[in-house]
């Protein structure tokens, strides 16, 4: 599901200190979360997530910068996995609800009200 939050990141470094960032939570599933952040997190790092309404742990799986940071995938640990029930992010979307309501029209009682998308030659391409 992709989505946007913010969470914070706490986790130890290769000296043992604590850390901490604020990270933007870009997407989740029941097994992992990916998260944009400032800094790199090595693979293998055991990471806590906090949010006011939810908390996870995980490993790092993956760390790749792209030009607006760097993206981490963690995998939640054994027994943690998320629920919309137990936590909905802000702004959660599921793609494949965009692919099931693409090919609908808009109903007629909305055609032609402002904000309301009505199909024409440009969006047929």
């Amino acid at each position: 599901m992709l989505c946007a939050d913010l969470v914070d990141v706490r986790w130890k470094d290769a000296s043992g200190r604590t850390r901490k960032a604020v990270a933007n939570l870009e997407d989740i599933s029941l097994s992992g979360i990916c998260l944009q952040m400032e800094r790199p997190l090595p693979a293998e790092t055991r990471v806590h997530i906090s949010h006011p309404k939810a908390e996870f742990d995980g490993d790092v799986r993956y760390c790749i910068f792209r030009e607006i940071g760097y993206f981490v995938g963690i995998q939640f640990a054994p027994g943690c996995k998320w629920s919309r029930k137990r936590y909905h992010p802000l702004h959660l979307l599921d793609p494949r609800r965009l692919v099931t309501q693409r090919g609908k029209k808009p109903a007629k009682e909305n055609a032609g009200k402002p904000g309301t998308a009505v199909p024409g030659p440009a969006s047929a391409q």
